[in-house]
C-alpha cells in the first residue's frame, strides 16, 4: 500500500514522502496513529499543493531576509562599555548587548544567538559583525565601542 506520510517516522521516512508498506503495517499502525494517510488522487493533490506553498513561503522568507540584510548594512550599534587599562573593555561584548543595541537603537529585531563574532570583542572601535539571517543569507553589522562615561 502507498502511504504519504504526515510526520517523520523513524526507520520509513520524512514527513510528505511517499513510501511503500504492507497493508497490515499500514492498517493498525500508520494510518490510525494518523502518521500517514493512503496515496490516492486527492491526497497526492493535496500534497502538491502543499509542496508548492511551502516553496512560495520559502522563497518569501529568503526575499524578506535579503531585504533584511540590505538594510542592516546602512546601520551602525554603539554599544556602550566600562574601560579598563589601556583602551580596553573591562570584560567583553557579548552578542546580546550587540542584540539589544541594535533593538533600542536601530528598531531592527535580531536574535542574539544568530549573530557570529570570529573573536570576542574586548577593545573600542569599530567591527563588522556577521549576522545569520537564513541559510542563505548573512548580513553584517557595524558595532561600533565606545568607552562609558
Amino acid at each position: 500500500m502507498k502511504i504519504i506520510l504526515l510526520e517523520d517516522v523513524k526507520s520509513l521516512g520524512k514527513k510528505g514522502q511517499i513510501i511503500e508498506a504492507n497493508d497490515g503495517y499500514a492498517r493498525n499502525y500508520i494510518l490510525p496513529k494518523k502518521l500517514g494517510v493512503e496515496a490516492n488522487s486527492k491526497n497526492l493533490n493535496d500534497l502538491k499543493l502543499q509542496k508548492a506553498n511551502e516553496e512560495k513561503i520559502a522563497k518569501e522568507q529568503l526575499e524578506a531576509a535579503k531585504e533584511f540584510a540590505k538594510e542592516m548594512e546602512t546601520k551602525e550599534v554603539i554599544v556602550k562599555m566600562k574601560g579598563g587599562e589601556g583602551g580596553k573593555v573591562f570584560g567583553s561584548v557579548s552578542t546580546k548587548e550587540i542584540a539589544q543595541a541594535a533593538k533600542d537603537q536601530c528598531g531592527m529585531t535580531v536574535d542574539k544567538k544568530k549573530i557570529q563574532l570570529a573573536e570576542p570583542i574586548k577593545s573600542f572601535g569599530v567591527y563588522e559583525v556577521t549576522v545569520k539571517l537564513h541559510p542563505q543569507v548573512s548580513g553584517k553589522l557595524k558595532v561600533k565601542v565606545q568607552e562609558e562615561n
